[in-house]
């Protein structure tokens, strides 16, 4: 991860934790796992405050939530103790069992990257998937070239092709651009099946 951007996490984590928690609930994300995640073992990757972690494990998903900055990390703990959480960070992720999880959610995490670590971290996404599991990857778009917002939060500009390259042989069941109902920013969505 870009350090920069998690510092940015660290040192707000608790501001960016009631953001997300105020924020309008991601249903449209929500109703698209329901239909293509199924049964086993789930690591939402880039966890943040762990609010779809713990609404991963209301659907009854047995999950495990991975997240970079040890800020929010904290914060996540505190709002759902009974949640299982780790402090790991993309690309390597190391500690993640290879070829172990039925499903895969990295939410909007991947464009705080320095854009050549993209493929990289996609790649080991897709190497953390059973055969026949899912992953749901998506990412906020970042019009013409890479940028930093006020916090220092890096937002990289690459193009979906790479990321595609980077799965390699995959079913794909969703490849689409939208408006999320929860941040109301424009996000690319990608779910996949090994």
């Amino acid at each position: 991860m870009d350090p920069k951007t998690v510092a940015a996490y660290d040192q707000r984590a608790p501001d960016y934790a009631r953001e997300w928690q105020h924020q309008a609930p991601p249903s449209d994300m929500y109703a698209l796992l329901l239909r293509h995640f199924s049964p086993g073992p789930t690591v939402d990757v880039g966890c943040g405050s762990g609010r779809d972690l713990a609404w991963l494990s209301a659907q009854g998903f047995d999950a495990l939530g991975v997240e970079a900055s040890a800020g929010l990390l904290t914060q996540a703990r505190t709002r759902h103790p009974e949640q299982r959480f780790a402090l790991l960070s993309l690309p390597e992720l190391p500690g993640l069992e290879t070829g172990h999880y039925q499903n895969v959610l990295c939410e909007t995490v991947i464009m705080h990257l320095p854009p050549e670590q993209i493929a990289p971290a996609t790649r080991r996404l897709r190497e953390l998937l059973r055969p026949g599991g899912t992953l749901y990857l998506s990412w906020r778009v970042t019009p013409e070239v890479s940028i930093r917002d006020a916090a220092g939060r890096l937002y990289s500009t690459f193009d979906k092709r790479l990321v595609r390259e980077a799965l390699g042989s995959v079913e794909v069941l969703l490849d689409d651009e939208t408006v999320s109902v929860s941040s109301g920013k424009r996000v690319h969505r990608l779910i996949v099946r090994a």
